[in-house]
């Protein structure tokens, strides 16, 4: 048998290791219960398996099948939810007003020091707000639930501060020279600003690769640093489940937040249009069958519940096991796992 590389996750020695942290944890999930449940928030809980595993084009999925006992059902291919975003729209279909999740998800191949395949997504979700009043309901939660400061990787952010509110239009003037929105989606127009603010370009990038890598190398260095940071109004293109900007539809009312230098949740004011939300869908799914990943449909029942009537909400995905690192000062997520697959050591 081949000499392990290091001490299974579970033997005394690692796990020692790793109760300072758990324990915070445990108190950081009571806090995160407590905080919704005041707020009015119902706690549900969703299928992990289901048919469609989420709308992201760029995630890959665990696949399985469902093969019914002595023939009693319909066999068919299942996934392990990337996302419990689709199920929780269909609650507030149905009528179930504020809910929140904290929701176990998979995505195959995420690996790293803030990524692991297997990992707790908290998402929540209130009919009637706007991407405004969340932003200020997501800053009250990470005050209520975290250290005045908080830190990881030499970067330190004082949550006192008031949360700074930033367009993504903003970003791109200020660190990479040019009007970002005014090339949405061109392709070439991106390469020729960027090339005319003296940004190496290759000349073949398409507009999303080249978008990432600048926001990649000048803008996400530079936010969610002294204090957090809502990375705000994102490229139409680069919001499947968003509505647009009425003021300005070349941008989407979609934010991200940072916080001690980490990409920390991901949030919509929720596109309810089943036409438009229909259409998206199966461009990006055919999108995922030309960039080769493994394909998977559109959720019908989804577009369904938005035909039946999704009432005007704002939702957010943030990374659980992330905010567990910055709440405990943990370095890695997988000192956060109670039992970290350890998918790195081979």
């Amino acid at each position: 048998m081949a000499e392990q590389r290091r001490a299974a996750p579970w033997q005394p020695e690692r796990l020692a290791a790793r109760l300072p942290f758990l324990e915070r944890r445990a108190v950081l999930t009571a806090a995160t219960r407590g905080f919704f449940t005041a707020r009015g928030y119902r706690e549900v809980e969703t299928p992990c398996l289901v048919p469609v595993p989420g709308a992201e084009v760029h995630l890959r999925g665990f696949a399985t099948r469902y093969d019914p006992h002595l023939g009693q059902g319909r066999a068919r291919p299942l996934f392990l939810r990337t996302s419990p975003e689709l199920a929780l729209k269909k609650l507030l279909a149905g009528g179930v007003g504020p809910v929140f999740e904290l929701a176990r998800v998979w995505r195959n191949g995420e690996v790293g020091v803030r990524h692991a395949p297997e990992f707790t997504m908290l998402e929540w979700y209130r009919p009637g707000l706007g991407l405004a009043g969340l932003m200020t309901e997501a800053e009250d939660f990470i005050r209520a639930v975290c250290p005045d400061v908080v830190a990881h990787a030499g970067v330190a952010t004082d949550l006192r501060l008031p949360f700074e509110r930033l367009t993504m239009q903003a970003a791109f003037a200020t660190w990479c020279g040019f009007d970002l929105l005014a090339t949405a989606g061109d392709a070439a127009a991106l390469r020729a600003a960027a090339a005319a603010a003296g940004h190496a370009v290759r000349g073949d990038e398409d507009w999303e690769t080249l978008f990432f890598a600048l926001l990649l190398e000048h803008v996400e260095p530079r936010i969610g640093r002294e204090r957090a940071t809502f990375l705000t109004h994102w490229p139409a293109p680069q919001a499947a489940l968003a509505r647009r900007d009425p003021a300005d539809p070349r941008a989407a009312l979609r934010f991200e937040l940072f916080v001690a230098g980490i990409e920390l949740a991901n949030a919509f004011d929720e596109l309810t249009d089943p036409v438009e939300q229909g259409a998206r869908m199966r461009a990006d799914a055919a999108a995922r069958v030309a960039l080769g990943h493994e394909p998977w449909g559109v959720d019908a029942d989804f577009l369904a519940a938005l035909e039946a009537g999704l009432p005007p909400t704002a939702g957010i995905a943030l990374g659980f096991d992330r905010l567990a690192m910055l709440a405990t000062g943990a370095r890695r997520i997988e000192d956060v796992l109670w039992l970290p697959l350890g998918v790195e050591e081979g």
